[in-house]
């Protein structure tokens, strides 16, 4: 890709273009975790972690604001200029590591349990949030150093809304989908 191309997009063009690069680099992030070495005892001992969590949330008939909340929460990080992208890497990695261990601790071969996980909207809706994020922090980081970091913090904040919107239908179908099962 040469920068005369880069340099012809829109601002639109550009940041679709962004988003769409860091939800190719998050996705393989996350996969490449898959590699991670778990033994058996690790996986179950994070699946009935996280079966305690999902349980306490539905106990409580808070299972839908958990689930946003937390989601929420991680893709504020990822807003923060210079860090959030770093932070995502890292959530990504660990999310691997945590889909592997359920993969495992339910007799799945991982990179089959990461692979179906794209037939589901959850996935694609929460990484289009998180993706928007990352890309959000790259430019609001950039803006700072050009000078027109007010305006870009403008569209951070209509960026925050949209991924919070995502996040809430995601979280809707999500839940949805745990208390049928």
């Amino acid at each position: 890709m040469s920068l005369g191309f880069w340099n012809n997009l829109s601002p639109k063009g550009k940041r679709i273009i962004t988003i769409a690069l860091i939800f190719v680099a998050i996705t393989i992030t996350t996969g490449l975790a898959l590699l991670t070495p778990v033994t058996h005892q690790q996986a179950v001992d994070t699946d009935n972690e996280i079966n305690k969590t999902v349980q306490a949330l539905q106990a409580h008939d808070s299972l839908l604001t958990g689930i946003f909340g937390n989601n929420f929460f991680l893709t504020m990080i990822m807003f923060i200029p210079f860090i959030g992208p770093v932070m995502g890497f890292i959530i990504f990695y660990n999310t691997g590591v945590v889909l592997e261990s359920e993969a495992i601790a339910l007799g799945y071969p991982p990179s089959l349990a990461f692979a179906t996980l794209f037939l589901l909207p959850i996935i694609w809706l929460e990484f289009i949030a998180y993706s928007t994020a990352m890309a959000a922090s790259i430019w609001l980081s950039a803006r700072m150093f050009q000078g027109s970091f007010r305006h870009e913090l403008i569209n951070t904040a209509k960026f925050v809304a949209l991924c919070a919107v995502i996040l809430l239908v995601s979280a809707v179908i999500e839940t949805a989908i745990i208390s049928a099962t």
